[in-house]
């Protein structure tokens, strides 16, 4: 019998919890359990798989709501006494009539050895992440004289987009390795000719998926670090992830909270451009302490008689 998932319990968020809720969530388990930080501990690899797993299905509207239908019959199973095992048939990810999709590429191994199986089940014929569509934007014209183009979503991760990848794809009996271009982002299209029924099209349509120690804005690559106020108020060094390796970063005196630095270079590339790196924005959060020593209380009291 497959194990139910609750991926609510998994961010410790309510079920009615806004998307920048679930974000906050997400952000603050996966920074505490990243492989970066746990080196060795499988336990901490473990949790990690599953933080990311629960976001990909809350963040998307669609698989949430599909989640929330899924947990509300599930719990009116259990709650007659769950008897004759429940029907996961009604709920299981379906195929478009007459293909079958199948790929490989590294998203799984990044998120600590891929997603469950009930994950993969319930959210897709493609690894949990696929959908599959005819193309609306065709011109009344070309429908009638060719066939329609699928597209395919693909989730990658932000180091793929970052790099660059080949995936194997397999459409029906057919396999197909498939370049993503370095700069990839969200809405990229990557086109395979007569890859589909009857020779048409298909395009593979790129999700980048999000990164615990990243974000994406207007195509800009952000970064969160975290100082403390002494750092903030005398200055010194932080280290900062960028995605070809860490650096350290000089903070000068009397940084603000919320204070961006740019540095050049260190973003994302263009599409199909590596040499063309944009910045990377290091986003300062000021730590303050909620909890004093009496000697550090007396040392503050101090500093506010100078003012």
């Amino acid at each position: 019998m497959m194990d139910y998932q609750d991926y609510y319990k998994i961010l410790n968020v309510d079920r009615k919890a806004s998307k920048d809720e679930i974000k906050r969530a997400y952000r603050k388990l996966a920074m505490k359990y990243h492989p970066d930080q746990n080196q060795g501990d499988a336990s901490a690899e473990e949790k990690f798989k599953q933080i990311n797993e629960a976001y990909q299905v809350l963040n998307d509207d669609d698989k949430r709501a599909h989640f929330d239908r899924l947990g509300s019959a599930y719990k009116d199973w259990q709650q007659h006494g769950g008897q004759g095992g429940f029907n996961w048939n009604q709920w299981t990810g379906g195929r478009p009539e007459g293909m079958r999709v199948e790929y490989n590429g590294d998203l799984g191994d990044m998120f600590g050895g891929g997603f469950s199986d009930f994950f993969q089940s319930i959210f897709g014929s493609m690894g949990g992440f696929g959908s599959m569509r005819t193309d609306p934007r065709q011109s009344q014209f070309n429908r009638a004289r060719a066939q329609k183009p699928y597209e395919i979503e693909m989730s990658i991760s932000l180091h793929e987009a970052y790099n660059g990848s080949t995936r194997q794809i397999k459409i029906n009996d057919n396999k197909y390795d498939v370049k993503i271009p370095v700069g990839s982002k969200t809405g990229t299209k990557v086109r395979m000719r007569g890859a589909g029924p009857n020779n048409s099209d298909v395009h593979l349509v790129i999700k980048v998926a999000p990164d615990p120690r990243f974000e994406i804005r207007n195509d800009r690559l952000h970064t969160f670090v975290d100082i403390d106020l002494p750092t903030a108020v005398l200055g010194g060094e932080v280290t900062v992830p960028t995605l070809s390796g860490n650096i350290i970063l000089s903070i000068p005196p009397g940084t603000q909270p919320s204070q961006t630095f740019r540095l050049k270079g260190k973003g994302m590339p263009k599409l199909n451009d590596r040499s063309n790196l944009g910045a990377l924005f290091v986003n300062i959060q000021v730590k303050i302490p909620q909890e004093l020593t009496p000697e550090q209380k007396e040392l503050f009291e101090k500093l506010a008689k100078l003012k």
